[in-house]
């Protein structure tokens, strides 16, 4: 059973990224709620801005003329072929997927299905046409799903790495809600309240660190360098987070979102090695805006390494077009990012969106 968390005062929020322009953005104004006194004694919360902070101390934000540079450039720009395409699909079926085992599917952006000892997790669940408040503005799906999210099994956890559109979506928790109202979810803090307010039933939020058991698997959440946001008014009011998920004899890190830090090492150092992680590759141009909260292929390359995982499988790229790179350019510049560092790239894997990959769950004496 997961343990119990100290009482919690929670932000029912709602947050617009970076790609939104500002005068859409306030209209989301009557959502925001702001928080109500401090009452986490976590120490990535400053209790004098009343905000969370990366583990460095300081708090990731950009200046209105640097949003106003980046908005302008992300509307203006050039439609690449890809981002008109988008990218081949791996279709699965209800009876595949009923059939999910030892196994690990990209289904797009950072949403992940996995499944080890029986266990089965989903991260970041994004389903849906556009990672957007809005239904006819914001970044829309330029690669579809592989399966819809009526087919997917029996789900046990939901791990969520932090409130940003296309990482939280209300339509997708409140879909999932319909389908499997008994799934346990685990989120950073603050999030609770608006899980809640979705209709989620069964909801835990976590600091960095703070461990709680589910099955046989030890489940927590890690610092990583980004940040929070879903309305103007609530920037910082609600923590973010990687995932380790630790059984006896398999690992799996989820990094969410994240720009490089020395966060990976020390999550290595407390929590050891993991056999499989979930590194982001896309969304780091321009690099002067993107480098604090997103990593680019260089540096994904030096997660894995700081990590000392013996597997990684790409996220975060080729789903929707939210940074002025080409979409095609992340993996291309994996490819290249491995062969310098020496890193053999079956290794890390770019998989198409849909495709699964049963290697890294080879363990002798496993099926």
């Amino acid at each position: 059973m997961l343990g119990k968390l100290r009482p919690s005062i929670s932000f029912n929020n709602s947050q617009s990224p970076k790609f939104v322009v500002l005068g859409l953005l306030l209209m989301l104004s009557n959502s925001a709620c702001s928080g109500k006194g401090s009452y986490y004694d976590s120490s990535n919360f400053n209790q004098n801005t009343k905000r969370f902070q990366n583990l460095s101390g300081i708090e990731d934000k950009e200046t209105f003329k640097e949003f106003s540079s980046f908005a302008f450039d992300y509307f203006t720009r050039d439609r690449d072929a890809s981002e008109i395409k988008g990218f081949p699909v791996e279709i699965n079926s209800r009876d595949k997927l009923n059939d999910f085992r030892n196994n690990v599917i990209w289904v797009g952006h950072s949403t992940i299905l996995l499944n080890y000892n029986d266990l089965t997790i989903l991260t970041d669940p994004q389903f849906y046409y556009r990672a957007s408040p809005f239904r006819f503005v914001g970044p829309k799906r330029v690669t579809p799903v592989p399966f819809k999210i009526s087919d997917l099994p029996e789900v046990d956890v939901v791990l969520i790495s932090h409130n940003h559109y296309d990482h939280l979506d209300e339509k997708s928790i409140k879909k999932l809600v319909e389908l499997q109202p008994g799934i346990k979810y685990l989120v950073p803090l603050g999030l609770k309240g608006l899980l809640k307010k979705w209709g989620v039933q069964s909801v835990e939020e976590l600091d960095w660190w703070q461990a709680v058991d589910f099955s046989d698997a030890n489940i927590q959440p890690t610092p990583v360098k980004h940040w929070s946001k879903r309305t103007p008014f609530d920037r910082n009011k609600s923590l973010w987070a990687g995932w380790m998920v630790r059984w006896s004899d398999f690992s799996f890190y989820f990094a969410g979102d994240t720009g490089y830090s020395q966060d990976f090492k020390l999550t290595a150092q407390k929590l050891g090695r993991p056999t499989l992680s979930a590194i982001p590759i896309g969304a780091y141009e321009p690099r002067d805006f993107m480098k604090s909260s997103h990593i680019n292929p260089t540096e994904a390359v030096k997660v894995f390494q700081d990590l000392g995982s013996e597997y990684a499988l790409a996220i975060h790229w080729g789903t929707f077009k939210l940074t002025l790179e080409k979409m095609d350019e992340p993996p291309r510049k994996l490819q290249s990012a491995l062969e310098k560092a020496g890193v053999l790239t079956n290794k890390f894997r770019v998989l198409k969106h849909g495709a699964s990959w049963k290697k890294p769950f080879q363990i002798p004496g496993h099926n």
